[in-house]
């Protein structure tokens, strides 16, 4: 079937708001590592695609997915050594307070489950999230997704949902010096609202580095004070290292990690899986207990004998092929090229990132900080056109996304940098 046959067929099966990317959307049909193919066995080089977070169809994963598959899949109503040596195996990479886990299907899952662990554990429901936070599709994860309930569609925040800016130093409210205390004391003084009006704080729920916020690497120190205000208050701090888990990151191997703070709860999904379902809430023991109320906790699929098979060798490759320091060590060089390219093209307004966690920010102008929406999506484009795959975020969606696949090496960011180059040139001719 051609593309533009499988484009009206989606259209007549599917619901319009079911978002495809590009103007002119690619079918892809294999991957492979860091590479997809389409109909016309075209490669596009991944730079965008997180999920597959050992590589596209790495084999070894696919290989003890196909071997589980013809063996057993159940659930864990069921004893599995592949549960317990998986548990143990993410446990060994957390600290030592973060003795407990559950396994899920997805992330919007996982969040779920840390809201009800959190709530359960305090008594208490509102819970302080940050502007432009994403944290799953539910009906509550909407409610508690500013992203979502802010933009078309949304109908708005709930009375217990509360935001706090994004700790943005190059766009946000604060930005000097002082700015990982200024935005920490707006969560206090966001805590302080909520106990004034009578009502206690449940959680503040975070992604350590926002990514559909616009790839933001908060400033040193935001996160360890915002902790103190969230249990002086009793409250559970949440992190949602969804985006930034494994290495990502480069050094360390979770984001909160260099924030140099221990969350109450920390949620996992997308990459642990590699593209099949798997997600996880890692906890305090005590927070488990008070959970284990007499109400069943059971999910069909999470913690699956096949899930955890994958999520096992998943972590495994990880640590073998030594992906982490490979994302710091591409991640640098990539972020000193981009850099390179800010002094070349005024439309960049600002490169940050860690790892293969990067956003480039693109302005109108720099003194204004316009945003430049519509350059985004044409370079965007354009890259897809040159054989690239990138990502468009942000408040204002000004903001280029590089999140490939661990396995993208130095030749790829030659290639990347490249291609950039060239169409930031196009774009000013």
């Amino acid at each position: 079937m051609s593309n533009q046959d499988s484009l009206e067929k989606r259209r007549q099966l599917t619901g319009g708001n079911l978002s495809l990317g590009y103007r002119n959307p690619l079918k892809i049909v294999r991957g492979e590592m860091q590479y997809l193919f389409d109909e016309t066995g075209r490669r596009y080089l991944d730079a965008y695609n997180n999920v597959p977070h050992v590589g596209h169809c790495h084999p070894e994963v696919v290989e003890a997915a196909c071997e589980q598959m013809r063996t057993l899949n159940t659930n864990t109503r069921y004893l599995s050594d592949h549960f317990n040596e998986y548990a143990e195996a993410l446990l060994a990479t957390m600290p030592a307070a973060l003795d407990t886990c559950f396994f899920l299907n997805s992330a919007s899952e996982a969040n779920e489950l840390a809201l009800r662990l959190s709530r359960t554990a305090t008594g208490n429901r509102d819970t302080i999230v940050a502007e432009s936070a994403y944290h799953g599709h539910t009906t509550t994860l909407i409610d508690l997704s500013p992203y979502k309930h802010d933009g078309p569609g949304g109908t708005g925040a709930p009375d217990w949902v509360h935001t706090v800016p994004n700790a943005d130093t190059y766009r946000g409210v604060f930005r000097g010096g002082d700015a990982a205390r200024r935005y920490a004391q707006a969560a206090g003084d966001q805590i302080a609202h909520i106990q004034e009006s009578g009502k206690g704080l449940a959680a503040f729920m975070a992604e350590t580095y926002p990514s559909v916020g616009g790839q933001i690497i908060p400033p040193d120190g935001y996160l360890s004070e915002v902790y103190q205000y969230v249990r002086q208050a009793g409250g559970i701090c949440i992190a949602d290292e969804v985006q930034t888990c494994y290495g990502r990151i480069g050094n360390p191997f979770y984001a909160f990690e260099q924030q140099g703070v221990v969350p109450d709860i920390v949620v996992l999904g997308k990459p642990i899986g590699n593209g099949h379902p798997v997600a996880a809430v890692v906890t305090r023991g005590d927070l488990a207990d008070s959970f284990d109320n007499g109400m069943e906790f059971f999910s069909t699929f999470g913690g699956s004998t096949l899930s955890c098979v994958i999520g096992k060798k998943v972590l495994e490759v990880t640590q073998r092929e030594g992906l982490q320091q490979h994302a710091a060590t591409v991640g640098q060089k990539l972020l000193e090229g981009f850099k390179q390219l800010k002094l070349k093209h005024p439309l960049i307004g600002d490169v940050r990132g860690a790892g293969l966690f990067l956003g480039i920010e693109l302005v109108v102008d720099r003194d204004s900080l316009e945003p430049a929406a519509s350059e985004a999506s044409e370079i965007s484009n354009a890259l897809k056109d040159a054989g690239i795959l990138i990502g468009i975020d942000g408040p204002h969606h000004n903001v280029l996304k590089i999140r490939p696949p661990m396995p993208f090496d130095d030749d790829n960011a030659d290639e990347l940098l490249s291609a950039l180059d060239q169409v930031l040139e196009g774009l000013q001719s």
